[in-house]
């Protein structure tokens, strides 16, 4: 699998999940790969959407292309949470993947792109590597939103729960990433330890190393879930 975070200290959180492993690096145009374990290259990916798109774009092809793609994409890292649903040091597990600031201010209020006749706003994981992610680690399974603007107002954080009310997170990059998975097939979820709130900002109430050790702790959880994941065998009829 390939596990996409925004910056090399949340790549480095997740690779702690693996003490007693090596980590190897591994250079490619454009992107830098570190293997972690036997079967996971992480990758900091760059912060926001279209950056963490073009990297992971370029560490799918050059997989690819070597003959060995990848199985299953992860975008991980720290978020904001939305109180009180996903509190300082919780986890949580995206279900929908959905770009929240992806289309147009009208005078009746935002519109998704989608409402415009074009593109995509949302992607679903795969409802039972979801459901078996958020059991093993103990994380909340709801929405994460994907923004290029992080909140930092009490009012943009009410205007962002109205519109998407099972919002749980707003982080910067996992849309991009499940847009660059989906253009090569693969599946995508989200993974995500919530850091501070989602509102108005306040950096003395960010708890970013709370959040990174329980991102180590919730990979140490989910690495048997996600590397024994078969993206090709039997699934709930009606997953989509």
């Amino acid at each position: 699998m390939l596990v996409a975070t925004a910056v090399p200290a949340e790549r480095d959180a997740v690779a702690r999940a693996w003490p007693q492993e090596p980590v190897t690096e591994t250079r490619l145009p454009g992107v830098t790969l570190h293997r972690a374990g036997e079967t996971c290259d992480l990758l900091a990916a760059g912060v926001g959407p279209a950056l963490a798109a073009a990297s992971v774009s370029a560490a799918l092809t050059a997989a690819a292309l070597a003959g060995a793609p990848y199985d299953l994409v992860v975008s991980a890292g720290i978020a904001g949470g939305f109180a009180p649903d996903a509190p300082v040091g919780s986890l949580v597990v995206a279900d929908e993947i959905t770009a929240a600031d992806l289309g147009a201010e009208t005078a009746d209020g935002f519109l998704p792109v989608t409402e415009l006749g074009f593109g995509a706003v949302t992607h679903r994981p795969p409802e039972s590597l979801v459901r078996e992610s958020a059991a093993a680690a103990g994380a909340r399974a709801g929405v994460v939103l994907t923004v290029s603007t992080v909140t930092g107002t009490a009012a943009r954080a009410a205007a962002l729960r109205e519109r998407h009310p099972r919002a749980l997170a707003e982080a910067m990059e996992g849309f991009g990433v499940a847009e660059a998975a989906a253009a090569h097939g693969v599946p995508v979820l989200e993974i995500r330890a919530v850091s501070n709130p989602v509102g108005p900002r306040d950096r003395a109430a960010w708890r970013i190393g709370e959040a990174l050790t329980a991102l180590t702790t919730g990979f140490g959880k989910l690495t048997p879930v996600l590397t024994s994941w078969n993206p090709h065998g039997p699934h709930d009829p009606h997953e989509r």
